[in-house]
């Protein structure tokens, strides 16, 4: 089943999950299905799966056997990203094949992080580049990636919402975005794709924050503004990890609330494989939903 079919009704509400490392021992495998027993049974529209850390042969094959996994085992769809930094043109129809022959249908096409050491893949620039490759591979459905913030390596809004413009006219159909801590970045991005008359669904990425180290790695990154409040809210619980959780779950909720109340697609809430965190959430919107 395409994705898109779940935009019959919305809001949409989804997940990202991270599949365990390709040496991960045997403990922490076990722990990732358990907690993907109690992602699924929150009955998310779709799942997105992460590509492998590392890349190569086996993170392929252990991404297909997720993403298999999950469509046979809990009947949810799974969506498979492809990061352009990890294939060439020849093996990125190899998986794509191989996605086939396992009936993943849906995809996410993104440009992915630059690999510390080049591995010798520069077929694919942008996620734009993978757009007609994967169309002439196969009747999939694609997402892309957006940035309420603005992607870090854009010189401005304008440039940004033109480049996502270019990604949508190529065949992309849906768009997450990326995340964000202030709500009124999400409904100036909104505001923007409007105007340029990008006419797709876009679901809001929301990931609660239950470490602060780690949020600020990828803020930096992403290119992610951290509002006042939300430094606040991390400054005063840094040192008491209990009281961070619930907080950031109290932070993701109220973003959450406020998004649904203006009428959002959907929302696709990156889980980081923690179920604990992800429950609490999605009971907290289920009224709403």
């Amino acid at each position: 089943m395409k994705v898109s079919e779940c935009f019959k009704t919305r809001p949409v509400i989804s997940f990202e999950i991270f599949p365990p490392r390709p040496n991960a021992k045997q403990p922490a495998i076990d722990k990732f299905y358990e907690s993907l027993d109690t992602l699924a049974s929150l009955k998310p529209a779709y799942i997105s799966i992460t590509y492998g850390a590392g890349g190569g042969t086996s993170s392929e094959e252990k991404t297909i056997a997720l993403a298999k996994f999950i469509k046979e085992h809990y009947g949810i769809e799974p969506v498979t990203h492809l990061p352009a930094v990890a294939f060439n043109k020849e093996t990125m129809t190899e998986f794509l094949d191989k996605l086939a022959a396992a009936h993943v249908e849906n995809v996410l096409a993104l440009r992915g992080d630059k690999p510390k050491v080049d591995n010798g893949n520069h077929d694919f620039t942008y996620a734009t580049d993978l757009v007609d490759v994967i169309k002439a591979r196969g009747d999939y459905y694609i997402l892309g990636a957006c940035h309420p913030d603005i992607h870090p390596e854009s010189a401005n809004a304008v440039e940004d919402t033109k480049h996502l413009k270019e990604k949508v006219d190529a065949g992309v159909s849906q768009l997450v975005s990326q995340l964000f801590f202030d709500n009124q970045h999400f409904y100036n991005f909104i505001e923007r794709c409007e105007l340029a008359g990008i006419d797709v669904p876009i679901q809001a990425g929301i990931m609660p924050v239950i470490n602060q180290r780690q949020i600020e790695k990828m803020a930096t990154i992403g290119g992610v503004e951290l509002p006042p409040k939300f430094l606040k809210i991390m400054d005063r619980y840094k040192d008491n990890p209990v009281a961070m959780r619930d907080a950031g779950i109290a932070y993701a909720v109220d973003q959450i609330v406020d998004l649904l109340a203006e009428g959002v697609d959907g929302i696709h809430l990156y889980t980081m494989d923690n179920p604990v965190v992800t429950k609490r959430i999605c009971e907290a919107i289920r009224a709403m939903v």
